[in-house]
């Protein structure tokens, strides 16, 4: 198994060959699953935990009142049976043989005792060989013999006997209680009475149990000794004995009717008896069951809202990150771009002045030959020669322009301040191309504010790059197509001029060096290279900003942005 740690490294790492995008959105969706990793396990962790822990503290909420009630219970039936024991045991105790003995006197003992002790059916009097000497009660059992039976024998042995439900010759379900009592003068006698178990089912219904939970009575061998609602009758096999605890106990089980119920019970000490209390789980777990709901709701609305936020949260981090991306790669594109001007500058500025020097020896010779030539009249293929010298001049011309252009690069030029008309300079700009302009078809479109700011600037270099950037748009066209050119405030500060072409545009690739030196996408021999590169340094000398937008077959919009008081710092 993966350590958490190398989990967390896999997350964290970005293949380098990544395209952008897909960087980004690799890293968001790992960002997404780490916070939601690091919010979810610790909710789902705490639900658990408070599941099972309130859960187990419900339980013994729900147990021990179960546990208390059981326990009353068993006191209950114990003083009922230890109070009719009492009795027996005090009547045995104080008459003697031959009061017992005499029948009216035992009918009269008998009527008292039904009178104050509710649940005596009869009573005997029992001599040491087993013979029911007296017997007061609706049974004739007057001269019965017990002495084969395993009571009498148990009685004897251990004084008193206390029975479990039986039947017996009643025909119906009792008790028998037998005390033994030995005279001073050595005789022997057991008192014995019967007990309706109606006063147990009485003790069982003053618990006051709702209708779906039960209680009742059983003996060690697991017979009914009192009526169950939903398991049997008296005397019936109960389908479950419980296992020996003499203190208040619960368990869980699933009855025979198939309901999971809690099951408490206590088994008596002196007795034969085990009183069972049955309560089903639906019922006493009915708080649990709404918490359990509520906390399940709660659990998923906080996972919802954690999904949620996670997922906002990583999509603005991401967009930041991008942002912050993109600014940084564009200030290390101007340093980059800033260090390539400072660089061809310098390189610049020496071919210039080397190149300028042969180009005026070569210039005032083929002057000198065309002057030799004029004068000439019997000069053999006068006209070829001229011809010639006359490209010559023209290829001097052009290379005098490249270097003045590289020297206009290379140097900074000295600025003249003044407060001028943007779109004056225009207009002026734009008298230099109109014939080319007529020439090849294209439509001069001018939308110059009327409420134009003047502004603090120079008017030469602000010719410059205006004619550069026209120049371009000229160049893209090609025959036909239009210039639309405006100018408009952009804020307090800074004035706006846009020129848009109509030409074949430009891809994203092309937009990211088409400020760098001698970066052209015109035909070898028709360009330089340089006049977007010094286009761009002349903006941010005069304090401004250039920027531009274009897509392949939709044209290109070159945007000029120009302070209207020139910046101090800028030393303008």
């Amino acid at each position: 198994m993966r350590s958490l740690k190398g989990l967390i490294e896999d997350l964290l790492s970005i293949p380098e060959e990544r395209s952008t995008p897909e960087r980004y959105r690799i890293v968001g969706r790992n960002i997404a699953i780490l916070m939601l990793i690091t919010t979810l396990v610790p909710l789902a962790l705490m639900t658990v935990i408070n599941y099972f822990e309130y859960k187990a503290a419900l339980r013994n909420e729900i147990q021990a009142p179960m546990k208390t009630l059981v326990n009353k219970a068993k006191h209950s039936f114990e003083l009922f049976l230890a109070g009719r024991l009492s009795t027996v045991n005090f009547i045995a105790s104080a008459y003697k043989f031959e009061e017992l003995a005499d029948e009216k006197n035992l009918n009269r003992i008998f009527r008292v005792l039904k009178k104050e002790f509710e649940g005596f059916v009869d009573l005997g009097l029992i001599d040491s060989n087993g013979m029911q000497v007296s017997y007061a009660g609706p049974y004739g059992l007057q001269g019965k013999d017990y002495a084969g039976q395993a009571w009498f024998e148990h009685v004897r042995v251990n004084g008193v006997y206390i029975s479990d439900v039986f039947k017996g010759y009643r025909k119906f379900p009792h008790i028998a209680i037998a005390v033994q009592h030995i005279s001073d003068d050595g005789r022997e006698w057991i008192v014995r009475a019967t007990i309706n178990t109606g006063k147990l089912d009485d003790l069982i219904a003053s618990m006051g149990l709702d209708a779906e939970s039960d209680a009742f009575l059983i003996n060690r061998q697991g017979v009914f000794q009192t009526k169950s609602r939903f398991y049997g009758d008296v005397l019936d096999k109960c389908p479950e004995i419980p296992p020996i605890s003499f203190e208040p106990a619960v368990i869980e089980r699933i009855d025979p009717l198939g309901r999971d119920v809690f099951l408490g019970y206590v088994y008596f000490n002196q007795n034969d008896f085990v009183f069972v209390l049955v309560k089903p789980k639906s019922d006493v777990l009915k708080v649990w069951y709404t918490l359990r709901a509520d906390l399940l709701i709660v659990f998923v609305i906080g996972l919802a809202v954690i999904i949620l936020a996670v997922l906002k949260l990583t999509n603005i981090m991401m967009k930041r990150m991008k942002e912050s991306d993109d600014k940084r790669t564009l200030a290390l594109r101007e340093v980059e771009h800033s260090h390539k001007l400072s660089s061809i500058g310098r390189l610049a500025a020496g071919v210039a002045h080397e190149v300028n020097n042969p180009l005026a020896v070569i210039n005032e010779k083929a002057g000198l030959m065309q002057d030799l030539i004029q004068y000439n009249p019997d000069f053999p293929d006068k006209d070829r020669f001229v011809n010639l010298v006359k490209a010559i001049i023209q290829s001097v011309e052009r290379c005098r322009t490249i270097t003045h252009r590289l020297l206009g690069f290379a140097r900074r030029m000295d600025v003249e301040v003044q407060i001028l008309d943007v779109n004056e300079v225009l207009q002026e700009t734009l008298g230099f191309l109109e014939k080319e302009a007529l020439y090849k078809n294209v439509k001069l479109d001018l939308d110059l504010s009327k409420n134009l700011s003047k502004i603090e600037s120079d008017r030469g270099q602000l010719q410059q790059v205006f004619l550069n950037i026209l120049n371009n748009a000229m160049a893209a066209i090609g025959d036909g197509g239009t210039i639309a050119i405006s100018s408009f405030e952009r804020d307090s500060q800074m004035i706006g001029v846009t020129i848009k072409d109509t030409g074949h545009g430009m891809s994203d690739e092309t937009l990211k060096h088409v400020f760098e030196p001698f970066f052209t996408t015109k035909k070898s021999g028709e360009g330089t290279g340089l006049g977007l590169s010094i286009t761009y340094g002349i903006v941010k000398r005069l304090g401004g900003d250039i920027e531009v937008q274009s897509k392949t077959g939709t044209g290109t919009r070159f945007t000029v942005y120009l302070p209207k008081k020139t910046p101090a710092q800028s030393g303008v």
